[in-house]
């Protein structure tokens, strides 16, 4: 699957193979594609998803992921986004997914801020 890289703004330098951006991550959602092609995990704390959550999205706290990891059932190329408030916490759990043979997971750049800006102002930003 090609994962466009140019749905950011403007100077974000985007890290191909890593993250995945928020319009894509919409679209990929919304599609209905089966868990085993794509997956949108909240790695956010429940205080988190209180003020603003994407239903149908899987929460599993960025804390809880090392010991929760096998409850995925995925492939290793499953394209598994992974959501929390700015992309950092996402991109490190994204990279630790790597390291367990995830190869598939990508952070979704700019978070739910972004999702916020970009597709939905109804989502309350903190």
């Amino acid at each position: 699957m090609t994962i466009p890289t140019s749905d950011n703004p403007k100077g974000y330098k985007f890290r191909e193979g890593y993250e995945i951006t928020v319009p894509m991550t919409a679209e990929l959602h919304a599609s209905g594609m089966p868990r085993t092609d794509f997956l949108l995990i909240d790695i956010r704390e429940d205080n988190e998803l209180e003020i603003a959550k994407i239903d149908g999205a899987v929460h599993i706290p960025m804390g809880d992921l090392a010991s929760r990891i096998n409850e995925l059932d995925v492939d290793e190329d499953t394209v598994i986004a992974v959501l929390c408030r700015s992309g950092r916490r996402s991109l490190d759990a994204t990279l630790y997914m790597h390291e367990q043979g995830l190869a598939g997971a990508r952070s979704v750049a700019g978070g739910i801020l972004w999702w916020s800006d970009r597709l939905d102002p109804s989502l309350n930003k903190y």
